[in-house]
C-alpha cells in the first residue's frame, strides 16, 4: 500500500509539473522581452500606449503615491525603437491631481491626451473634472490641459472621462460618475472637447471603461466595477443606445481591450489572487467567458496597461512594483495565433 501511495504521488506530481512547464513554455515563447522604460518619479503608474507616425508614445502619471496626492502630473515619453525614450511633455496644475492619462489619435492626425483631474480636500475626493490636451502635428509638444465640456443633462461635478476612442470621425467615451448607482454614461463628441449624452450603461457600480469597435461596426465595452463585482462586457450596434451585457468571470483593474482581425478580443488587466495581484492578458468573449493567456512580470501595485499591435508584435505598456519601486514597463510579445486566436 505504501508503494502504491508513493507511486500515485509521483504520478500526480509529474502531472502538475508538466502543466506548469507547459504554461511556462507558452509564456517563454510568447513574451520576448520586458523592459523598464521609466522610473524617475517616486510612483510611476497608469499607462497608455500608441503608435503615432511610426513613433511610440507612452503616457503615465508621476506622483508620490497611488492616490490622495495633489501633486499628480502626467508625463509623455516617445521612442523610435522601444528602448531609447525621451520626455516630450510634462503636464500638471496646482492643486489638481492629474490621473490616468489616455492617448488616442484624432482624425486630423494629432495626439489627444485625456486626463482625470481630481481635487482632494482634507484627503477626501471632492471634485473630478476631466481634461484634455492636444499635441502638434509632430507630437513633440502638447497644449495646456483644458476642461472637457459634458452634456449639462448628466454633469454632476464628480465626473471622470476615463478613456476616449475615435471611430469614423467621432470620439466616444464612458464617463464615470461615482455618486450614481448606474454610474457610466456613454458620450460622443465631434472634437474631443464637447461631449453629448447617448445612454446610461445598465451596469451597477461601473467605473473604468474601455470602448472598442469590431469589424461589424459594433461597439464593445469592458467595464471595471466595485471591488465585490466581476467586470462586465457589453455590445451594441449603431447608434449605440441599446446594449446587451454579461458579467465577466474575473474582476478587472485598469482594463485595456484589443479586438483582433477575426473579432477575437484580448483584455489586459489586473488579476486579483488570494495572496497577490499581477498583470495579465486574457481572452474575453461576449458571453463573459474569460481565459487567461499570459502573466507579465508583476506584483502588488500594478496593471493599467496599454495594448498596441506593431510590426506583427503585440506591445504592452504597464506599471508594476515587483522590483524595488513602482515603475513603467514595456513588454514585447510574439503574436502567436495558436495562443491569441484559439
Amino acid at each position: 500500500m505504501k508503494h502504491l501511495k508513493n507511486y500515485l504521488y509521483a504520478i500526480t506530481l509529474l502531472f502538475w509539473t508538466s502543466i506548469v512547464d507547459a504554461q511556462n513554455t507558452v509564456e517563454r515563447d510568447a513574451i520576448l522581452s520586458v523592459e523598464r522604460i521609466w522610473d524617475r518619479a517616486v510612483h510611476n503608474a497608469f499607462t497608455s500606449l500608441i503608435d503615432f507616425n511610426g513613433t511610440l508614445f507612452c503616457a503615465f502619471r508621476e506622483s508620490n503615491g497611488h492616490v490622495n496626492d495633489s501633486n499628480g502630473s502626467i508625463r509623455v515619453i516617445a521612442s523610435e525603437d522601444g528602448q531609447n525614450w525621451k520626455s516630450v511633455a510634462h503636464l500638471f496644475e496646482q492643486g489638481i491631481d492629474f490621473r490616468d492619462p489616455q492617448l488616442s489619435i484624432t482624425p486630423n492626425n494629432r495626439i489627444m491626451l485625456n486626463i482625470g483631474g481630481s481635487v482632494y480636500t482634507a484627503g477626501k475626493l471632492t471634485a473630478m473634472s476631466p481634461k484634455v490636451s492636444f499635441s502638434n502635428n509632430e507630437g513633440n509638444s502638447f497644449s495646456k490641459a483644458v476642461n472637457v465640456s459634458l452634456d449639462s443633462s448628466i454633469k454632476t461635478g464628480t465626473d471622470w472621462l476615463w478613456r476616449a476612442t475615435w471611430h469614423k470621425g467621432k470620439v466616444y467615451a464612458g464617463v464615470y460618475q461615482p455618486k450614481k448607482e448606474k454610474s457610466v454614461q456613454l458620450m460622443v463628441s465631434e472634437d474631443g472637447v464637447d461631449y453629448k449624452y447617448i445612454t446610461t450603461f445598465d451596469v451597477v457600480e461601473g467605473n473604468e471603461t474601455t470602448l472598442r469597435f469590431n469589424n461589424n461596426d459594433e461597439m464593445i465595452a469592458v467595464v471595471r466595477r466595485g471591488s465585490h463585482y466581476n467586470g462586465s462586457i457589453g455590445v451594441s450596434a449603431p447608434p449605440y443606445k441599446k446594449w446587451k451585457w454579461n458579467d465577466l468571470e474575473k474582476r478587472l483593474g485598469g482594463p485595456d481591450l484589443m479586438i483582433l482581425d477575426n473579432n477575437s478580443m484580448l483584455c489586459a488587466t489586473r488579476e486579483y489572487l488570494p495572496t497577490k495581484t499581477q498583470t495579465i492578458i486574457s481572452k474575453v468573449e461576449l458571453n463573459g467567458k474569460t481565459t487567461k493567456l499570459l502573466t507579465l512580470p508583476s506584483d502588488g501595485d500594478c496593471s493599467y496597461p496599454g495594448l498596441l499591435m506593431k510590426d506583427d508584435f503585440l506591445l504592452m505598456s504597464y506599471y508594476s512594483s515587483h522590483e524595488e519601486k513602482t515603475a513603467i514597463y514595456l513588454a514585447k510579445i510574439a503574436y502567436l495565433k495558436s495562443l491569441f486566436e484559439k
